[in-house]
């Protein structure tokens, strides 16, 4: 996206001088402001407006019938602005939800939080009483900007139909600039209806960034050249195609190992695979936890404290650290860089390339890395129970997964036990094709961002994974994904209970507290909605259950019987006591 000079753009120019100017030949024609929305979308690019209809936002909604994108109705405006924050995380553009006053925009809340903790560029449009009825006690009338402002990165409401494409143009500005999120744009009812002929048809992203002075290069690379054992700590800005495809560049060069985050899934190729130390993101036991542990130097790329806080692996203070991002660090008792490389982070990763080529490891940490490297293919060849009568063990479950999903397929997380394994077990070889949402954790994210996977990526296989309890958060979208005809399979990690909570809760109290579901027949549920169900009980079963969900038109659901018995063995046991001195 190049940033396009204001001095360029001669769609508005306002002549505001006391004395008669010449008349254009090419007068802009007065428009309702909501039709002048419906075109700035089209010039942002924007696919689709995804969204639950309302009276206060029915001339938008008219405007795009003549022009603009598609307008995606959902059946809840939380699931809407789901599927407009994976199509941000998905595209890096600002995906769009539009919903109508007081609940409907209420309903965003959720959802708003979620992009804008995890760095998805949204635009949410939401619709308020006229501006007579702004301060009224009358139906749907809130303070929404007030509301929106507490989730948001900016949000603001318009009051003049003049401003109206201005404010869009910036909210999307805003939800695309580092550190991306969504933004809102508050439109009372009357100001749409209202004309208006500025227009904001030209694109206007931020300039991008260069690369750190010359000098901050040479530091970062001496102190690279000079630790016992530096280790990269990949983080969620690193994803982006341009950055990961510097990282690889990076590792073609030099020896250094990587630890992914769980926003930064798929950045490692599998012909780089070699660097690979897994993930980590939320219990302190994994081999990428023990390489951070004994690393002296931990350069991080596009990290964000919000996917794994810098107090569990950095909790002696002992490490230094070089920052490079395209946004200062925020400083922590727990991280307070040796040095930052600010600037445009593939380019940041290509000019320190330059500095630390032929960069190898010592013996003692090339060592350490084989050893970790030795723990996670041991975690992927352990022997799984055979007795699945209590159901199938969900480590085996997401590694069948992963032998069988093809490798350009894009799966998505929801929040749950099962997205702890899938963190674990569920390899990936490419950016944004494994989502999980780590930073607020949000339940019922999975099956709303498949549908949006699936309009984006529309010739890739689409996966997405849930708990029993997750699915029902925003099942309903079904009716969605079966009218707009996406193809996609969503399995079910079914145990009838919200276990993620439980097996904590037994770790902490030795008991477990409203945590019971009640059951439902999955396969009748999907089938209601015009989608494939089926059910499965035993591992030899989902193989060929998935193939021919797999190959089939419309959603597929595979409910999975999952036994989580072991979790709090299998996922909280502590490795501080023989390995984390």
């Amino acid at each position: 996206m190049n940033p396009i000079s204001a001095a360029h753009n001669t769609e508005h120019s306002t002549d505001r001088s006391v004395t008669s100017a010449p008349a254009t030949a090419t007068a802009i024609a007065s428009a309702r402001s909501a039709d002048r929305i419906a075109e700035l979308l089209s010039a942002y690019e924007t696919k689709w407006v995804f969204g639950v209809p309302g009276a206060k936002i029915d001339p938008l909604l008219d405007a795009l019938l003549d022009a603009g994108p598609e307008l995606i109705v959902c059946r809840h405006e939380q699931n809407a602005a789901f599927m407009a924050a994976a199509v941000g995380r998905l595209t890096g553009k600002p995906g769009v939800v539009l919903v109508t006053s007081g609940p409907g925009t209420s309903n965003l809340a959720t959802g708003l939080l979620t992009a804008t903790t995890e760095g998805d560029p949204m635009v949410a449009l939401c619709g308020a009483v006229s501006r007579a009825d702004r301060l009224k006690r009358t139906h749907q009338s809130m303070d929404a900007v007030s509301l929106l402002s507490s989730v948001t990165k900016t949000a603001g409401e318009v009051s003049v139909a003049d401003n109206v494409p201005e404010a869009v143009a910036n909210a999307f500005r805003m939800a695309a600039q580092e550190p991306r999120g969504a933004t809102a744009v508050v439109l009372p009812y009357d100001v749409l209806l209202e004309q208006t002929n500025v227009r904001m048809t030209t694109p206007h992203w931020a300039a991008k960034l260069g690369v750190p002075p010359e000098d901050s290069l040479s530091a970062a690379a001496e102190l690279l050249r000079n630790a016992e054992f530096p280790v990269i700590l990949a983080g969620a800005r690193s994803s982006s195609d341009r950055a990961a495809a510097a990282l690889h560049r990076l590792l073609d060069v030099t020896e250094l190992p990587v630890v992914e985050t769980f926003q930064a899934a798929g950045v490692i190729t599998r012909e780089l695979e070699d660097h690979y130390l897994g993930r980590v993101g939320l219990f302190r036991n994994q081999p990428g936890d023990i390489l951070l542990d004994r690393a002296d130097l931990i350069l991080t790329i596009g990290y964000d404290f919000v996917e794994y806080e810098p107090a569990k692996w950095n909790r002696d203070r002992q490490r230094r650290v070089i920052h490079l991002d395209e946004i200062a660090a925020d400083l922590d008792d727990y991280y307070r860089p040796t040095l930052e490389l600010r600037g445009d982070i593939a380019d940041t990763i290509d000019a320190l390339g330059h500095h630390i080529r032929g960069l190898s490891l010592r013996p003692a940490a090339s060592a350490e890395v084989a050893e970790q490297r030795n723990r996670l293919t041991e975690a992927d060849a352990v022997t799984f129970p055979t007795d699945e009568s209590a159901g199938i063990h969900p480590a085996a479950l997401t590694l069948e997964l992963r032998r069988v999903t093809p490798d350009d397929a894009t799966v998505l997380c929801d929040v749950g036990s099962n997205y702890i394994y899938m963190a674990r077990h569920f390899r990936t070889y490419h950016p944004r094709t494994l989502l999980f949402s780590n930073g607020q954790q949000t339940l019922g994210v999975a099956l709303p961002w498949a549908i949006a996977a699936a309009l984006v990526r529309p010739d890739a296989p689409v996966v997405s994974v849930s708990g029993d309890g997750g699915f029902l958060y925003s099942a309903m979208e079904l009716e969605t994904a079966v009218r707009l005809h996406t193809n996609f399979v969503h399995v079910i990690f079914n145990d009838g209970t919200y276990d993620m909570v439980a097996f904590q809760q037994l770790g902490k109290y030795g008991r477990s507290n409203g945590i019971q579901l009640g059951d439902y027949d999955v396969v009748k549920y999907a089938e209601s909605f015009g989608a494939h169900g089926y059910r499965v009980d035993r591992l030899a079963d989902f193989a060929d259950v998935f193939a021919a969900a797999l190959a089939e038109d419309g959603p597929s659901i595979i409910d999975a019987r999952v036994d989580y018995r072991n979790n709090l063995t299998d996922l909280m046991t502590d490795l501080e006591s023989d390995v984390l001195q």
